[in-house]
């Protein structure tokens, strides 16, 4: 009786443990979705929709050396 008892009690366990799981990938993947669609708005507003702007962003230190030097 025991082996039986021992039995259930791993399959509730492995049905218990599946359960969470699903929850858990749910809960992530909503949360996911939120946090992507979250980024995209403040690219969307600061005007950034690509790689382009990184390289902008790296020509400017040129322009403060060449202010200094004339100033």
């Amino acid at each position: 009786m025991d082996g039986q008892d021992s039995g259930d009690t791993k399959q509730s366990t492995a049905d218990m443990t599946q359960f969470v799981q699903t929850l858990l990938q749910q809960m992530m993947g909503d949360r996911i979705n939120e946090l992507e669609q979250s980024i995209n708005d403040l690219r969307t507003e600061m005007g950034v929709e690509g790689s382009p702007s990184p390289l902008s962003t790296s020509k400017k230190p040129d322009e403060p050396k060449t202010e200094e030097g004339s100033a």
